[in-house]
């Protein structure tokens, strides 16, 4: 760099021996990283001799004997280098232009509580070669404050090799050790916080003209609410006295009263209303109240003088008075401070009078944990509750003695409901997180956004600095570390980065495994932590707020072992660096690396951005919280073959075969799309002709766990344990694939993997929760809920409510609890509902039992109807939605499918039609028929069970512009089916009896021109390896009644007459569990048809003889019995589990009951079961 000089400081050599690499790790050159533009210069490792020094992992750093005391100034042309095994300890603030730690030298922050802090500003920070920096130690944490200020525009100089501008690196053989105090990083809310404070929220009004008379407000001491507010023009109108007296008499005493004279009140106010107000506010003026003479009061009715609070101005002519102020501090029931203000006087010739309701200065939060590590001016952040999280709200920490150990006062007033209560039976209390460290390090930034820096989506600069750790460093660690105006909108640049450093831990042969604990990662502009090629890494008690971009991210689908432990991401913004990242306008913008003239389609390419994005299963989440992302609080995502620079590492699939790791017991809420979303991968492959969309786009993959990820071994299920999701926008959880078990939460074609499931148990579902949000903070929607209440709502005021969603499948649900599902006149809300214009298939499977439906749900089942949101509720998937009631939990009565009223391939004359739910009750024997058809792929097909011919089902197919249609509709066993189509019969159909059991069969006929002539076969079809065996050649028999006689010969009959080709289609081998075809594989009926151009295809709509349908049991023959195991067996999911809970009901009487002489007042404590183990 021009002008930079590079001083080295020399220190004499000793007799140790060359610096080795890390235990159990190979030496070897860290392979070039080119980032930004031209490298200032490739930095030598020479083999220098080592400093010999003991190790200071344990001990205070600054103390040790062998360190100089160093106060190099500042200089920012300088390009300072410490090596040669020099030992510094730095005792005042410096400045350079570059500093460089290398060759086995050592910088030591001193620390020096009473002295000044320390700053050490560079434009980068590069530690290698046996370099070390430390800021306090595990063992002796820095307790000063201590500052590391990276500055410099990204058009200044240029970057150096590997690590780009505006860094803190560290390379081979580096160390670095930062130790701050570990204050508690994050808590919850343990008592509601309100709009400005209050539970009712702050209260203010100002009048001028149109306000004669005494202006009254009466609020209830206990709450702070305003419960009347009345004017009485006591100036000109005789008969408003006696109307104040009236009021005032209706009045319960002990109330406060606010008064306030606007413009005048004097010339007819009574000596008798004087008194009255002289002696039940305690007024020592109203008696001497004179002609537009400003006034102010604020009293408790039946208080007396000292209890009031009263001021007065006097008039002379001028029109300017002055305010008369009266103020008053109260306490409500839990103990909230707040003040009443009133106020009234003349400016300028016009009139004011007003009164203010707000939080004392300095309101109190209520929290879980302990927080004495929390200290006047720090900075919080409080979580939002509600659906937006732009409601999260940052304040600034007040002395606050007469606090207990788990509260803190705060500086300011809150704007939005942030919970502190288990509501409904759901953990939705508030994170509380603390941002201020006594290390810090930080990016110095300009103004505002300039140069290539992505400005026209930011009008702020997001060129802040970065930490990049490289494979072979020799230690790294960082605790109780603050990072602000971090990261860039460039790849590789993140506040904290781990870049391909492989395994970190003991398996890496790290003595201390690597880890980052108790950082605060805040207002920074691009990623929180970025693990790439990077294994083993523990990250803990970290906070990620307000960033760009996916918070806590795993970059090529390799890192695996990795740690999230108790870490809080809220506020993650979109970004441009990868197309996941992106918003709508960034995704349509960005068009670089896109192939021609593509043109991306943000719902399906981006909007994915989210606080954790997981893109390897064999990672632990354990006690986490993502409280808002722009799209999802945590995204399992699958890379079919690693990408960037891990390309090969693993063959395909893989990361779709892996074991999840543990999933216990972590929090999403306030994302728009989803909390929780497994499924979906990434674009593997550079854009191209055949597939323009870019590299990294969003794309289709299937999460199937097997043991070792080898799909010969068993399945290995996901367990998802302990998830509490609450006001997300779209879905709370979204899983595809299996096996996966979601357990103790709050809130294709085939299957992709044989036999997979999903299953949902001992958890709980709320519709309308007791949460009522608050406006603003781009909380769009605003409306009534079921109980008439006004609250915030997802997407708009009629979007749907469904508690537990059914699609794909099979999918069980087992022990759950649903609440509060209650439809209105603007939006239906159902416990369980389905996937909205859903073309897909649906699995007979899907089952549910131990179902508890609280008297709270109005609309236990719904099926759509057509309108918004549903469309025209037409697709494949829509009619076919199905579930099994195995014990009658939730119809009453047992072993009942339930499917959709106008679906007559299930009726029969016992089903039972539920008008509300737009559904049927039926039972039988249900499975699906898997059809595939080619030559051609485009046609409707219309289906028909004989005993209800009249009834078709049509069907569009689910694969438009594939090499051939599948359609898939759910049939009752045992039944002749009739199956035609909206133009000539494909030339090859397939037929797959799916979830048969050994000996389950169906009759089939299909319309074909007369002129026909067909081969038919059966085989079995290995869909994982693509093999087929036991393959049989159907014959021609001579009769329909021949070939459909259920024999083991394999026969079809083709009706000349009627148009119409019959088989008997019957599974011969068994199949287990949720596997949809048998262990040998899936059978199948080929049947390919030579057809002649011009050959007409008309058939009759019923070629079987015309019967009633067949007799099945009635539902209503078999109601089910009471359940009493039914539902989720806790009361509460909470985010302590350990912690239970019993339901206590308390009644107390309202001023109107006793008016009414009611005297059920009481206190009920449910029944518990105690197991005491002497």
């Amino acid at each position: 760099a021009a002008g930079a000089e590079e001083r080295e400081l020399p220190a004499p050599a000793c007799p140790c021996p060359p610096l080795p690499p890390p235990p159990g790790r190979p030496a070897r050159a860290t392979a070039a990283h080119q980032v930004g533009t031209a490298p200032l210069r490739a930095f030598p490792r020479p083999a220098a001799p080592r400093r010999c020094r003991p190790s200071l992992a344990g001990s205070c750093p600054e103390a040790a004997a062998h360190l100089a005391p160093w106060r190099p100034g500042s200089d920012t042309r300088r390009a300072a280098v410490v090596g040669r095994g020099a030992a510094l300890r730095l005792e005042s603030s410096a400045a350079f232009h570059s500093l460089v730690i290398r060759d086995g030298g050592m910088l030591v922050f001193a620390d020096r509580p009473r002295g000044p802090p320390i700053t050490l500003r560079a434009r980068y920070i590069l530690i290698h070669d046996g370099g070390e920096l430390h800021i306090g130690s595990e063992r002796c944490p820095y307790g000063s404050r201590a500052t590391i200020s990276l500055y410099g525009r990204a058009t200044d100089g240029a970057a150096v090799e590997g690590f780009g501008q505006k860094f803190l690196g560290v390379g081979r053989g580096g160390v670095l050790e930062l130790h701050g105090r570990r204050p508690r990083s994050w808590t919850l809310l343990d008592k509601t916080l309100y709009p400005g404070g209050l539970r009712y929220g702050p209260y203010s009004s100002e009048k001028r003209w149109g306000s004669r008379g005494l202006n009254l407000r009466i609020l209830d001491a206990g709450t702070a609410r305003v419960l009347a507010a009345a004017r009485f023009d006591t100036h000109l109108r005789h008969g408003e006295c006696g109307r104040l007296r009236s009021f005032l008499a209706m009045q319960p005493p002990g109330t406060v009263v606010a008064a306030a004279v606007g413009d005048s009140a004097s010339r007819s106010l009574t000596l008798e209303t004087r008194l009255l107000l002289r002696d039940r506010l305690g007024s020592a003026h109203i008696a001497r109240l004179r002609h537009r003479q400003p006034w102010a009061l604020v009293g408790i009715l039946g208080g007396d003088q000292p209890s009031a609070a009263e001021d007065k101005r006097e008039y002379h002519g001028s029109g300017t008075t002055g305010l008369a102020v009266a103020r008053r501090e109260f306490l409500t029931y839990d103990g909230t401070r707040f003040t009443v203000t009133a106020f009234s006087g003349w400016i300028k010739g016009v009139p004011h009078n007003g009164f203010k309701v707000e939080a004392s200065s300095g309101i109190i939060l209520h929290l879980v944990d302990e927080v004495t590590s929390w200290l006047p001016g720090d900075r919080i952040v409080v979580a939002s509750t509600d659906y937006s999280m732009h409601q999260a709200e940052e304040f600034n920490l007040l002395p606050c003695p007469e606090c207990k150990s788990n509260q803190v006062k705060i500086d300011g007033s809150p704007l939005y409901l942030h919970i502190g209560e288990v509501i409904d039976g759901v953990d939705m209390r508030a994170e509380v997180g603390l941002l201020t460290r006594n290390i810090l390090i930080q990016g110095e930034m300009e103004d505002s956004c300039y140069g290539q820096n992505q400005c026209q989506f930011f009008s702020f600069d997001t060129f802040g600095g970065h930490i990049k750790i490289l494979r072979n460093f020799s230690s790294v660690h960082l605790s109780g570390v603050e990072l602000k105006n971090m990261g860039q909108q460039i790849l590789g640049s993140y506040p904290v980065h781990f870049h391909l450093a492989e395994d970190v831990d003991e398996r890496g042969g790290y003595e201390r495994p690597t880890y980052l604990d108790n950082l605060a990662i805040h207002h920074c502009f691009s990623r929180c932590v970025a693990i790439h090629g990077t294994h083993g890494l523990l990250v803990k008690d970290t906070i990620g707020y307000d960033t760009l971009g996916h918070c806590f991210f795993l970059e090529d689908g390799t890192e695996q072992r990795n740690t999230f432990y108790h870490n809080l991401g809220l506020l993650t913004r979109p970004g441009t660096i990868l197309p996941s990242d992106r918003s709508e306008v960034m995704c349509l913008a960005i068009r670089s690396h896109v192939y021609g003239n593509y043109v991306p389609v943000p719902s399906t390419d981006c909007m994915a951005v989210s606080t954790f994005w997981i893109a390897n299963p064999n990672n632990n989440l354990i006690a986490n919280a993502a409280a808002g992302a722009q799209d999802v609080g945590i995204w399992y995502i699958f890379h079919r073959v690693p990408t960037g620079q891990s390309e090969g590492q693993y063959p395909e699939g893989q990361a779709e075969y892996t074991p999840l790791g543990v999933f216990h017991n972590n929090r999403v809420h306030s994302n728009f799309k989803a909390g929780l979303f497994i499924g979906k991968g990434v674009k593997t492959t550079r854009a191209n002709a055949e597939d323009p969309r870019e590299y990294l786009t969003v794309d289709n993959a299937r999460f199937r766990p097997h043991q070792d990820a080898d799909p010969e071994k068993p399945r290995v299920p996901a367990v998802i344990d302990g998830l509490i999701a609450f006001k997300n926008n779209d879905h709370g959880a979204w899983a595809r694939g299996g096996d996966i078990i979601f357990c103790n939460s709050g809130d294709g074609t085939f299957p992709t993997d044989e036999g997979s499931s999903l299953e949902v148990t001992r958890s709980i579902f709320v519709g309308e929760s007791s949460n009522f949000g608050s406006q603003g903070g781009q909380n769009s929607y605003w409306g009534k809920g079921a109980n008439g209440e006004y609250r915030t709502l997802p997407r708009n005021k009629t979007f749907p409510i469904r508690g537990f969603q059914i699609y794909d499948g099979p999918v069980r649900m087992v022990k759950c609890t649903f609440k509060k599902f209650i439809p209105t006149v603007d939006r239906y809300s159902s416990a369980i509902g389905f996937f909205m214009k859903n073309s897909w298939q649906i699995s007979p499977q899907n089952n549910v039992s131990q179902i508890l439906m609280e008297k709270s749900v109005g609309l236990k089942v719904f099926f759509g109807r057509s309108g918004q949101w549903f469309g025209n509720n037409d697709n494949d998937g829509d009619k076919m939605s199905i579930f099994h009631d195995l014990d009658g939990s939730v119809t009453g009565y047992l072993d009942t499918f339930i499917g959709r009223a106008d679906n007559y391939l299930l009726r029969h004359p016992g089903c039972l039609t539920v008008p509300c739910w737009n559904g049927v009750m039926c039972t039988g024997k249900f499975a699906q028929l898997y059809i595939q058809a080619r030559r051609p792929e485009n046609l409707t097909l219309s289906i028909a069970r004989a005993a209800y011919h009249s009834h078709p089902l049509r069907l569009q197919g689910v694969n438009r512009g594939a090499p051939y249609q599948q359609y898939q509709p759910v049939v009752m066993l045992e039944q002749a089916y009739i199956i035609q189509w909206d133009g000539r019969a494909p030339e090859d159909i397939i037929l797959y009896p799916i979830n048969f059991n050994r000996g389950d069969w169906l009759h089939v006929a299909l319309c074909y021109p007369r002129e026909a002539v067909f081969q038919v076969v059966a085989d079995i079809y290995q869909r994982r390896t693509g093999m087929v065996h036991s393959v049989k050649r159907y014959l021609a028999a001579p009769s329909r009644a021949s070939a459909l006689n259920g024999t083991d010969e394999q026969l079809f009959y083709f009706d000349r007459a009627s148009g119409y080709l019959f088989v008997h289609l019957q599974a011969h081998e068994a199949r287990e569990g949720h596997s949809y075809c048998s262990q040998k594989g899936c059978e199948r009926i080929k049947i390919m048809a030579h057809m002649y151009p011009g050959d007409s295809w008309s058939c009759d709509p019923n070629p079987f003889l015309e019967r009633p349908a067949a007799t099945q049991r009635p539902v209503s023959q078999h109601p089910a019995e009471p359940c009493r195991v039914c539902g989720a067996p806790q009361l509460a999911i909470t985010s302590t589990p350990s912690v239970k809970y019993i339901r206590i009901q308390i009644q107390s009487l309202s001023r109107m009951d006793i008016q009414n002489h009611l005297t059920s007042a009481f206190i009920k404590v449910y029944c518990v079961l105690l197991h005491l183990k002497w």
